[in-house]
């Protein structure tokens, strides 16, 4: 523990307010022109900072759950864009007001496997990760793996720390078709999503231990993370 603290200690923190001035800003002039007239801002104070902390999350990742991919890159890495895709929503500015990155299992991001998750934005940091809004075929396949083993699914819902994070996403309001109702854990059967996280406050993400903090929620995931991938056929 001495060792870890006095690391954080010599550590510089990965984010600035700029960057949370920056994407305040974005909101109150959330247009094209504005963007390209502050996008150095951007690199500078937003993305370049994002792609450092998902560097340096890469061996933190490793020891935690080896088979989830950290990638820094700036295209096509675990850095999610900052455009917003316009397509299929009623939102139709073009950029997204806050800067967030998704860490995926070595399968691949489409595959259906279990993630880690982070994202900032004025007013809302974000740690967490999970399975979000499975296709139907992953969904029933991980409430069958609930079912089979309610005991491994139980061990997972102990795991240290876990009863600090919030369980994310919807359920649905009666049991789905094909499981029995009244079964003990129906209110698992019964959800929609199965990902969870906490919120930290701004000084939190300005804090040289702010992967530290990431890395306690994460950990607290694994074992559920590792019976959800399972479900899905992927190795953990």
């Amino acid at each position: 523990m001495a060792r870890a603290r006095a690391g954080t200690a010599t550590r510089s923190p990965w984010f600035t307010p700029a960057l949370f001035t920056f994407l305040e800003e974005l909101r109150l002039h959330n247009d094209r022109d504005w963007f390209e007239r502050n996008r150095d801002r951007y690199l500078r104070d937003v993305r370049d900072p994002m792609l450092r902390f998902v560097a340096d999350a890469a061996p933190v990742l490793k020891r935690l759950a080896p088979r989830i991919v950290a990638d820094p890159r700036p295209v096509g890495g675990s850095m999610f864009r900052i455009h917003r895709d316009q397509r299929f929503s009623k939102d139709k500015t073009p950029y997204k007001t806050n800067v967030a990155a998704s860490f995926h299992h070595a399968a691949g991001r489409a595959s259906p496997g279990p993630a880690f998750y982070v994202s900032l934005e004025p007013g809302a940091i974000q740690v967490g990760g999970g399975v979000w809004h499975p296709e139907a075929e992953p969904l029933g396949l991980i409430r069958r793996a609930i079912l089979d083993d309610p005991a491994g699914w139980r061990r997972a819902l102990r795991a240290p720390g876990l009863d600090r994070l919030t369980w994310w996403g919807d359920s649905l309001a009666r049991t789905p078709k094909g499981f029995a109702p009244g079964h003990p854990l129906d209110a698992w059967l019964r959800r929609r999503d199965f990902a969870a996280g906490l919120e930290l406050g701004e000084a939190d993400a300005l804090a040289p231990d702010l992967l530290d903090r990431c890395a306690a929620a994460w950990r607290s995931l694994c074992p559920a993370m590792g019976l959800l991938a399972k479900a899905v056929g992927l190795p953990w």
